[in-house]
């Protein structure tokens, strides 16, 4: 590609990869945000994404690059689950992982992930509605529910590098930004608890706030989902603009905010963490899903957001071919555009190789406290 070297990656948000052997289906389930049938005649395959596993993935697994999804399917099970995530992983070039645990399902552990990869370094990040909805599934009575959660967080800020939060997919983010009272949070919690169902989700607006304000008390980076995803989500209420009032309100907690994926309103992420010191920005989940167009989606985040400001990502779940695309993409959009600015004398040389593993690992390494 280039003579510009990036250091080994850091992954920070990506999640476990399925543990057995996936029929057809379920693997093109994974390469889509949509819950419904691929349009007549094609599949999930006919992508950007699934045009970009077909090229990264195959030479891998033995085979020539764009090999027929059918052909690369039949060699996928020939070899077996734990031998396909093994070389996959292991051709990533990541570094490190910060792993979001809070999704259901036989997916590897951030040990298993770890050990899959080459005994790369593992790092988790709770998923605070997951948390609560699981202590709300035991509790005895409401007090003993929010005295539960406190214990939790601080618990848990213990031992991971961050926290995470899905209200977008919950109620959105247009969420007062204040920390709401402890009366309102006993009140909402009460009824929360009295009317739900076993597992149901949480999506009370007053609880989604104390999880946030929760965490930002821990100091510890707080990852909040923006941008696209399936269709439980409305996209209009996860511009991470709406967040605008809560950035400034949490900023004397020391909380770093992490906006994930941000797509499409990257720019307005981008515009977030040029004008708050403690808000980054993250290109994950992005990148894969724009393919070919990866590079034009990174040189938009590049245009406003500071060069110690942007995280790499792949958001890979369920699929280990994820992670290759993920990483394969980022690498080579950013290492070309990097050397096309030095050649046109926009950059200085002399920096290009600096700005750049900022970017890929060392802005992950310095917000999660991660040793280098």
């Amino acid at each position: 590609m280039s003579g510009l070297r990036l250091p080994p990656l850091v992954d920070q948000h990506c999640h476990g990869v399925a543990r057995g052997d996936l029929t057809d289906a379920a693997f093109e389930a994974w390469l889509t945000e949509s819950d419904a049938a691929a349009a007549p005649g094609t599949g999930f395959f006919d992508s950007q994404l699934g045009f970009a596993v077909r090229r990264w993935c195959p030479p891998l697994l033995d085979l020539e690059p764009h090999a027929p999804p059918r052909r690369y399917l039949d060699r996928r099970r020939e070899l077996g689950a734990a031998e396909v995530t093994r070389r996959l992983l292991g051709a990533t070039g990541i570094g490190a992982y910060v792993v979001d645990t809070g999704i259901p399902g036989d997916l590897t552990t951030p040990r298993e992930l770890a050990a899959a990869g080459g005994d790369v370094p593992c790092h988790e990040v709770v998923r605070l509605e997951s948390l609560a909805e699981g202590l709300a599934d035991r509790a005895d009575g409401t007090a003993a529910f929010l005295d539960a959660l406190d214990r939790s967080v601080a618990d848990a800020a213990r031992t991971v590098v961050g926290f995470k939060s899905l209200a977008a997919y919950r109620h959105g983010l247009d969420l007062p930004p204040e920390r709401p009272r402890p009366a309102e949070v006993r009140t909402a919690a009460d009824r929360w608890l009295v009317t739900r169902a076993p597992g149901e989700r949480l999506t009370d607006p007053v609880l989604l706030r104390h999880l946030l304000w929760s965490a930002a008390g821990t100091g510890l980076p707080l990852q909040i989902h923006t941008g696209f995803g399936d269709p439980d989500l409305r996209l209009h209420r996860s511009d991470p603009l709406l967040l605008t009032d809560f950035i400034r309100a949490v900023r004397p907690t020391g909380c770093t905010v992490v906006l994930l994926h941000c797509y499409p309103y990257h720019r307005g992420a981008a515009y977030l963490a040029a004008v708050f010191p403690h808000v980054y920005a993250d290109v994950g989940l992005t990148l894969s899903h724009a393919g070919a167009r990866a590079e034009a989606v990174l040189a938009e985040m590049l245009e406003l957001t500071p060069f110690g400001k942007l995280l790499f990502s792949t958001d890979a779940y369920g699929l280990a071919e994820l992670y290759v695309v993920g990483a394969e993409l980022f690498r080579r959009a950013l290492v070309r555009l990097v050397t096309g600015w030095v050649r046109e004398g926009a950059w200085p040389a002399a920096d290009a190789e600096r700005v750049a593993a900022l970017v890929a690992a060392d802005n992950a390494r310095r917000v999660y406290g991660l040793a280098g």
